[in-house]
């Protein structure tokens, strides 16, 4: 049923009257003077003008002035004289309650760089698996305890991880680069040798160690992006001129640990990650019969990354896991 029609101005009257009232309640940001706040809440806190001028470091007519902005500025008087001194009007009463936690969030949007103690965070890290089983078991109890709210999350390093980190779905680079493209960059974390992972009983460890015997095994690799790690061994292999069959390519580490500890296939990796199965496994470690070049393993980021403070801690984290790790 329509309102009777002597009751619409009436309704008019009260949205204008709202509309002023959200006016009020949402000036212009950019008109205010921020370091006003402190002031007020001071003034709030003491109701008393000589007293919340000591507490901020201000004289007392500087806070007299300050009290006379904050009152123009949110046209009331906040503080008003009473019986016993200063006393609270309704909005400054309201404000007493909301002032603290909006000073509070202030504080913290400029002082984002927390300690890693006191901070819940998530870092993102692409590293191959055969890396992780290296780094990681040196890396996380240092964050255990030095950052116990990091969360680490690791992805499989694919040939797409410079893009991402760019775009900030990952943080971190474990890996294996040159000079580092323009807008990325670069710190060693060590340089490798190249080893032979094979069950603690095979036969041909009874036998010489030749080439020969070496590229008459069945070899197995770890699948990587064209032109990495165990492509380069392979490719290194042949350039030397020792045939062998094309390895059989598992998807990570511990797969590969597992049918060498079950079968005669040999797997050839750098020597922290062979020490480190072979703890796990029955399995023996021996140098190759012939030299692989070495290679080296870098921390890489994006320099959108480069100054922040948390950021930067962590990669010191990661180098000092790393040097332990050596």
């Amino acid at each position: 049923m329509d309102q009777p029609t002597w009751k619409r101005p009436h309704r008019a009257k009260i949205a204008g009257v709202t509309d002023a009232a959200q006016q009020r309640q949402m000036p212009n940001l950019a008109s205010i003077d921020l370091n006003l706040l402190v002031d007020l809440e001071a003034l709030l806190q003491y109701r008393h003008i000589t007293q919340a001028a000591q507490h901020v470091g201000r004289s007392q007519p500087a806070m007299s002035r300050a009290l006379s902005r904050l009152r123009g500025m949110l046209k009331d008087d906040l503080l008003v004289a009473g019986s016993r001194g200063l006393v609270l009007t309704p909005l400054a009463e309201c404000l007493t309650q909301m002032l603290p936690s909006v000073l509070d969030a202030i504080r913290q949007m400029m002082n984002l760089s927390l300690a890693p103690a006191q901070r819940r965070w998530k870092v993102t890290m692409a590293m191959p698996d055969h890396q992780a089983v290296v780094l990681l078991p040196h890396l996380l109890p240092r964050l255990c305890e030095r950052a116990p709210h990091l969360d680490i999350v690791t992805d499989p390093l694919s040939g797409g991880a410079l893009g991402l980190l760019e775009q900030g779905e990952i943080d971190l680079v474990v890996g294996q680069m040159g000079a580092a493209p323009h807008g990325y960059l670069r710190r060693r974390l060590y340089a490798d040798s190249f080893t032979c992972v094979l069950r603690h009983n095979h036969p041909v460890l009874a036998q010489e160690w030749t080439i020969e015997a070496f590229a008459a095994l069945r070899h197995v690799a770890i699948a990587s992006e064209p032109g990495e790690l165990f492509d380069q061994i392979y490719d290194g292999l042949a350039k030397l001129g020792i045939p062998h069959g094309d390895p059989m390519v598992v998807s990570n580490v511990l797969t590969a640990a597992v049918l060498i500890a079950a079968t005669d296939v040999v797997l050839v990796v750098p020597s922290r990650v062979a020490t480190r199965i072979a703890t796990m496994l029955s399995l023996a470690v021996i140098p190759p019969p012939v030299e692989l070049t070495p290679y080296e393993v870098v921390l890489i980021w994006h320099e959108r990354c480069h100054r922040d403070p948390e950021h930067r801690w962590l990669r010191g984290e990661i180098a000092a896991a790393a040097s332990t790790a050596c």
